[in-house]
C-alpha cells in the first residue's frame, strides 16, 4: 500500500503543520492552494487520500468533492474535508456529496493522523 496524501489548502500555517504532521510519519505529501483546478491535479497525481479545504479561491470544496464523486476513478477515493465553519448543514451537504470524514478546525495533531490512517486503511482496493 502506498502512502500518499494530496493537501488541497490555502492556509500556509495549516499546510505546513500536516505536511509535517504526515511526513514525519512517513507519508508522501504533495500540496495545492487553489480550487479552480484541484479535479485535474488529483488526477495527475492519483493520490491515496485527498484532505480537502472547504473554502478554497478559484472552487469550493464542496464542489471539487462533488466532480471527483461524478468521476469512476474517484468514487472511492478518500476525502477528509477541513472546514473552519463547524455548522451541521455544512457537514450534512458534505456527507451527501460524498465525504469520506469531515473535520472542523481547529483540530489536534492525533486527529488528523488518526483519521488519515483509518480512511486508508478502510478504502476499498483497486
Amino acid at each position: 500500500m502506498s502512502r500518499h496524501v494530496l493537501l488541497i489548502e490555502d492556509e500556509p500555517n495549516i499546510i505546513e503543520a500536516i505536511r509535517f504532521l504526515l511526513s514525519r510519519d512517513g507519508w508522501r505529501v504533495d500540496t495545492h492552494a487553489d480550487g479552480s483546478d484541484a479535479v485535474e491535479v488529483i488526477r495527475r497525481v492519483s493520490p491515496d487520500l485527498v484532505i480537502l479545504d472547504m473554502m478554497l479561491p478559484g472552487k469550493s470544496g464542496m464542489d471539487i468533492l462533488a466532480d471527483l464523486r461524478a468521476l469512476a476513478d474517484f468514487r472511492d477515493l478518500p476525502v477528509l474535508m477541513l472546514t473552519a465553519r463547524g455548522q451541521s448543514r455544512d457537514r450534512d451537504m458534505a456527507e451527501r456529496a460524498g465525504v469520506s470524514r469531515f473535520m472542523t478546525k481547529p483540530f489536534s495533531n492525533a486527529e488528523v493522523l488518526s483519521a488519515v490512517r483509518d480512511l486508508v486503511a478502510e478504502a476499498p482496493g483497486p
